[in-house]
């Protein structure tokens, strides 16, 4: 049976009384809050949905599918990566190019991350002639 990740940080944000009222009212305010989080940036996952839990029969099937596929191409060089399911674990050599990639930048292998040049405002790492649609869809408010 699948786990739930563990909760480990809070957050916290001011909202009107009467979305407070509402919240209040509501039998899992956090987990309401988590799946609109989610689905306002397209994010839930496709096997469990936002849940963080899959039936086992889908557990059992995907699981090997996705120790099969566990490879991206470097956004380079085309070098397959091996991704892991999560950053646990992960040496630090290899922790910033990874997150990268899961927070929707390039993938690079780690021959290539250090040869692309890092973006001055958020430190990802993008070719040169990628630079100009990197700071229309990140940087502009």
């Amino acid at each position: 049976m699948a786990r739930k990740a563990q909760k480990t940080k809070i957050v916290a944000f001011k909202v009107e009384e009467d979305l407070a009222e509402f919240l209040d009212k509501l039998n899992n305010k956090s987990d309401f809050i988590r799946k609109a989080i989610l689905a306002q940036f397209s994010m839930a996952c496709p096997l469990c949905a936002g849940s963080g839990v899959v039936a086992r029969g889908i557990h059992d099937h995907y699981k090997p599918v996705i120790a099969e596929q566990n490879h991206h191409p470097c956004s380079r060089c085309k070098t397959p990566v091996v991704l892991p399911l999560s950053l646990e674990g992960v040496s630090e050599k290899d922790r910033k190019r990874l997150e990268q990639y899961y927070h929707g930048g390039p993938l690079f292998c780690a021959k290539c991350f250090p040869e692309i040049p890092a973006c001055d405002d958020c430190e990802w790492h993008i070719p040169h002639d990628g630079i100009a649609d990197h700071f229309r869809k990140a940087h502009t408010h």
